[in-house]
């Protein structure tokens, strides 16, 4: 190594000679060489080269750049004390010494916390933002490699750190990077590094008010457009995805004409099956779905059921391609946001292509759309208006085949459509009361302790099933299938409203069929329950009340009698007779009469 020769006795010339042959070594062989340079201990005298004002400064950063390629050489640079000379390079006004400094930090940054951690404390990120900023108009090819450069070490600088990345998002590097790709749109290299760049800054909640406050939503789609391979497109779209969670970039990307480019997409890919083509249908169907997920951005999209788009959503569900149709139900899903357009929807004939969409998959059909299908007639069932003519549509009997669905994703959204449909439809909560099948399903799914969200909502159907029918057939058969200790279960929910739905279904059972139910509720320990709920100050009003009406009901039972005359509940309702909640205070008093006379 001549270096430590000519380091002492230096002359310019000599110098830029050992630097050159070092350069050649790293071209030929870069690992093998850098070795070799961290074994001679040469790394120490590089900081009196980084001098500013010497003519061998650039080389000198061209050689650390070279070496800091191995990860094996990124400490032994900082611990050579190479990062401090690096950044006060950055202030210097030499491109190609910039450069190669640009080159050197990126390098010695990427994937090694030592080296971040000494460009942050050497200040070496404000530099390189600052020079961003200030040379982000000029185009000419130098400057532009040297743009490039300069966003590539602070990607490497931020990558995977969330510190750093507020760190620059703070510094304004957000702006400055929209306009560096607005300006330079043509230059495939650069673009590709603020994509990137984007892409690891989007993640961050704080970065998406900076980005909604610029243009970016524009320049990305302008950038879309003139794209035409596949891992560009995908690049921007990894970039849009994350932006597009945020609610005012949603209706921007709307506004400036993505959705036009993604129907593009899916027209042009939705008959391939090459493996791009069917990644790039994908992509760019379920950004069409999570652009629906802004209440604005829906509603421009939706155009009161006149819009293309939505018209256009309508035509994937009878399409042979899964993705489409999984797509065009979430959509569905996404536009039964609000009454208005559920109302509309279902006015207009969506109710049956829904349906004869699930009709394909009922047989191992695709699990994905039997769920995106049954989410979107649910929401559609939440009208009043609807709740009629999706019954005679034909509604409950379609997702009544999804009954022997073992996943269960497909079994919360059917138990859910079934509990909106019967909503105050008395017939229809009779009929599907009735059904032994179902309600014996929904006896198993109440124990379906793995999944909190079918175990939820199977109960409050057999509670809704009662509450809606008021029935004596479909108590009769909610009894015979075991239904009353889960009801009893539910009454000590942590939900009022579900604990509430429990009590009134267990009221009207005791109400209407006490004696089929009397052994099952003393199985269920019901009375203990009541007891607990009344004596429990952190009990809302209402489940006061509706336990004091069914301990009246359940009176009527001898067994159930016994039980209450066991536990002291005189002096529990006593007390209740002056609660601040005047229906509950004089629910009370009726209470302790009862309970007076039948002692």
């Amino acid at each position: 190594m001549k270096l430590k020769l000519t380091a002492a006795d230096s002359t310019a010339d000599s110098l830029e000679g050992c630097l050159d042959c070092l350069l050649q070594a790293l071209t030929q062989n870069n690992s093998e060489t850098s070795e070799k340079i961290q074994e001679s201990g040469i790394l120490h005298m590089f900081p009196s080269l980084l001098a500013p004002q010497s003519s061998c400064t650039a080389k000198a950063a061209n050689v650390i750049a070279e070496v800091a390629k191995n990860e094996f050489m990124r400490n032994p640079c900082v611990d050579a004390g190479l990062i401090l000379p690096l950044v006060q390079l950055l202030n210097c006004k030499d491109q190609e010494v910039l450069l190669q400094t640009g080159r050197a930090l990126g390098n010695i940054c990427y994937d090694s916390h030592e080296g971040r951690t000494a460009v942050d404390q050497a200040g070496g990120a404000q530099i390189v933002v600052d020079h961003l900023r200030s040379r982000c108009t000029i185009t000419e090819p130098a400057n532009q490699k040297l743009l490039t450069v300069f966003c590539g070490m602070l990607m490497n600088y931020s990558n995977d750190n969330d510190i750093l990345q507020v760190q620059l998002i703070n510094m304004g590097v957000i702006p400055t990077l929209v306009k560096l790709l607005g300006i330079h749109y043509h230059n495939a290299a650069l673009t590709e590094m603020c994509l990137v760049a984007f892409g690891n800054l989007a993640e961050l909640e704080s970065s998406k008010e900076q980005f909604a406050s610029t243009n970016i939503a524009e320049e990305l789609v302008k950038l879309f457009k003139k794209q035409t391979e596949h891992e560009k497109k995908e690049m921007i779209f990894e970039v849009l995805a994350p932006l597009a969670e945020n609610d005012t970039i949603k209706l921007q990307l709307v506004e400036v004409g993505l959705v036009e480019c993604l129907l593009e997409i899916v027209q042009q890919t939705v008959d391939s099956d090459k493996e791009d083509d069917m990644a790039e249908l994908k992509t760019a169907s379920d950004l069409m779905v999570l652009l629906l997920l802004g209440d604005e951005s829906m509603q421009k999209l939706f155009e009161g059921g006149k819009g293309s788009v939505f018209q256009k959503v309508l035509s994937w569900l009878p399409s042979n391609n899964h993705q489409l149709q999984l797509a065009g139900a979430l959509a569905i899903a996404n536009f039964a946001r609000n009454d208005g357009n559920c109302i509309h929807m279902v006015d207009t004939g969506i109710v049956q292509k829904l349906l004869d969409l699930l009709d394909r998959h009922v047989e191992d059909g695709n699990v994905t759309v039997q769920h995106a299908a049954l989410s979107a007639l649910r929401n559609l069932a939440i009208p009043v208006v609807n709740k009629a003519k999706m019954l005679s549509a034909g509604v409950a009997e379609e997702v009544l085949k999804f009954l022997k669905s073992e996943m269960p994703p497909v079994q919360f959204k059917l138990l859910g459509t079934l509990r909106m449909l019967i909503d105050a439809q008395a017939e229809a909560a009779e009929q599907l009361g009735k059904n032994v099948k179902l309600v014996e399903r929904l006896v198993e799914w109440c124990e379906a302790k793995d999944h909190a969200g079918v175990m939820g909502e199977s109960n409050r159907l057999l509670s809704a099933l009662i509450r809606h029918s008021k029935s004596k057939d479909v108590i009769r058969t909610i009894v015979q299938s075991g239904g009353v200790k889960h009801l009893v279960t539910m009454a000590t929910s942590e939900h009022v409203i579900m604990q509430n739905e429990a009590l009134v279904a267990l009221g009207l059972i005791a109400a209407l069929e006490l004696g089929i139910a009397e052994k099952e509720m003393e199985g269920a320990k019901l009375v203990h329950v009541l007891h607990k709920l009344l004596s429990d100050e952190k009990s809302a009003p209402e489940i006061k009340y509706n336990s004091l009406i069914l301990i009246c009901a359940v009176m009527g039972s001898e067994i159930l009698h016994k039980e209450v005359q066991s536990l002291a509940f005189m002096d529990v309702v006593a007390k209740l007779r002056s609660h601040e909640n005047k229906t509950v205070a004089q629910q009370a008093s009726l209470t302790e009469q009862r309970l007076a006379v039948q002692s």
